[in-house]
């Protein structure tokens, strides 16, 4: 639960603790005075969507802390899972600046707001006012189903089968094409392979050629290089060349080392020198025969780069990327020219998982109708005790074609009086009976609901008298089993607090500020009748605040 929450130059509030306890927390002052900042703060805690304006006017950036004691299992496993240490109670951290920039943490460990999203939002359930109207919205009452039916697995069940259905369906229509866009396809790539298995080509071919083309482009010039250099190496009858020179600088050296040792080494460098020259010489010569025998034709390897140019501009950058279109133009050739027999192999699939997806959708189905029987019945007796006697609930549904939900169109109608035929709730609820309906449905659904701290941002809106008072009831009977926080203008529930804090606006020199505060027995009764009475509270009202409260503390017992 949420035990402590900090802030710090976040809109009219400079800085602020306000500490939470266990069972029912209210927040009470007047419109305007930052209660509405308070739950955009828990908000933006747990990661959602802010905005630099949420920094107080003059502050460089806005903090954030919250405190959370006994965090449930599943979040605790999550946290594991993406490598933060293992803790029974959490601390988290955002920092909003005016650049715009975040910083998040989680038990001192860096996050981002995402993370925060994702992995601390099972911790605090916020309700408001938008989220009573969005109960007209009949693609919520699905969901609202399956929420209370914690039907996940069979819905996995259903959606990976829904999945594999329509993969093979996109499959099956893509072979499914047109008898003269196919024909021609099949032609197109028939080209294609021919032409580039005419080629013969090899990997690293190119290169080759290029390399070969250059010898032969320059084969006099070379020829005469060649010839000269061994000629220079051999010498000829009249002439002796670089090798006889150094056998003779070899021979003499070695005569003056027998006589000064320290010439030998000199003299076998010569010698090693002798031998490297006479044996390049030989190979010069081989060469030179090799290379005089050539017979190969330049314009013949002009002609294969040339095809091998036009190859490249139409199936690649290299060689090898047009033997790898060839590849797959022939993989794709061979699966058009067996599209028949594979398109009836996809058919046979199709049917078969049509049919499972159907039992599986039909199962979902049971989830749902089951989940709202049981689930109407919670909502009517909680309704009844919220003064809406005689509502009766019932659920439009048909079955329709399979999709990412299910075969299930469903909506939720509504009779608040007897005698009147159920419609939409759009249609029939009023502002007021949508909040006692939404309450009912998260009373019917607390003990599903594993998330420790629930919040109502002024769900009593458009109720007031009994009906506000049973509300305040019901909440009370909630936070036995989760930790409630309830913004509210309403004295009957809030008179019904375990914990009441009360949300102040002051001007001290030009500059708004905002304080929140606990509240002790006295000024519970002095909050109440402000509540009840206005800017004018009489004794008469401060006895009717304390009547609010005995009768609380009895109903709590």
């Amino acid at each position: 639960m949420l035990t402590c929450l900090q802030i710090e130059n976040v809109a009219v509030i400079e800085k602020a603790e306000v500490h939470f306890a266990r069972g029912l927390n209210v927040l009470t002052g007047e419109t305007g005075a930052g209660k509405s900042i308070l739950i955009d703060s828990i908000n933006a805690i747990l990661g959602n969507r802010t905005s630099r304006d949420l920094i107080r006017t003059g502050a460089e950036k806005a903090v954030i802390r919250a405190t959370f004691e006994g965090i449930p299992d599943a979040v605790a496993q999550k946290l594991v899972a993406a490598g933060y240490e293992k803790a029974s109670d959490l601390l988290l951290v955002r920092e909003i600046t005016a650049s715009g920039k975040n910083g998040c943490r989680i038990n001192g460990m860096p996050a981002t707001a995402a993370v925060l999203r994702e992995l601390c939002g099972g911790l605090v359930n916020i309700h408001g006012q938008h989220d009573s109207v969005g109960l007209i919205n009949p693609a919520t009452h699905v969901q609202l189903l399956d929420e209370y039916a914690q039907n996940s697995a069979t819905f996995q069940a259903y959606y990976d089968t829904y999945r594999s259905l329509i993969a093979v369906k996109r499959e099956a229509d893509a072979l499914n094409m047109d008898e003269t866009e196919k024909q021609r396809r099949i032609d197109l790539l028939q080209y294609q392979v021919d032409e580039i298995d005419a080629a013969a080509l090899t990997d690293g071919e190119e290169e080759t050629l290029e390399a070969r083309r250059k010898v032969l482009a320059n084969a006099e010039t070379i020829r005469e290089r060649m010839a000269k250099a061994h000629a220079l190496l051999s010498g000829d009858d009249e002439t002796g060349g670089a090798v006889d020179l150094l056998g003779e600088a070899g021979n003499a050296l070695g005569e003056a080392a027998a006589l000064d040792t320290t010439l030998a080494s000199g003299a076998e460098k010569l010698s090693e020198y002798y031998y490297a020259a006479k044996e390049l010489a030989a190979d010069l010569a081989g060469h030179l025969e090799d290379f005089d025998a050539g017979g190969e034709d330049l314009n013949e390897l002009e002609d294969r780069l040339e095809l091998i140019y036009k190859l490249k501009k139409k199936y690649g950058a290299t060689v090898a990327d047009v033997l790898a279109f060839g590849e797959k133009a022939r993989a794709e050739l061979e699966s058009i020219q067996l599209s028949s027999q594979r398109r009836t192999e996809l058919e046979k699939q199709k049917r078969a998982l049509y049919e499972t997806a159907r039992e599986k959708a039909e199962a979902l189905t049971q989830t749902r109708l089951a989940a709202f029987e049981e689930l109407n019945q919670k909502i009517i007796g909680t309704l009844d005790f919220l003064n809406m006697p005689g509502v009766r609930l019932t659920l439009q549904h048909t079955r329709g074609p399979l999709a990412s939900h299910g075969q299930d169109t469903l909506e939720l109608y509504i009779s608040t009086n007897p005698g009147e035929a159920p419609k939409p709730l759009a249609k029939i609820a009023s502002g007021g009976e949508l909040s006692r309906i939404m309450l009912a449905i998260k009373s019917a659904m607390a003990d599903r609901d594993r998330v420790p701290t629930v919040i109502y941002d002024e769900i009593d809106t458009g109720v007031s008298g009994m009906a506000a008072g049973r509300i305040g009831e019901t909440m009370k009977k909630n936070a036995k089993d989760h930790q409630i926080l309830c913004v509210t203008h309403t004295a009957q529930i809030a008179a019904m607090a375990d914990t009441h804090l009360l949300i102040q606006k002051n001007i001290e020199n030009d500059r708004t500020y905002t304080h929140i505060s606990p509240l002790d027995a006295q000024g519970r009764i002095e909050a109440l009748a402000r509540l009840i009475s206005g800017d004018h509270v009489t004794d008469l009202s401060r006895a009717n605040a304390m009547e609010m409260l005995q009768n609380a503390a009895n109903l709590a017992r």
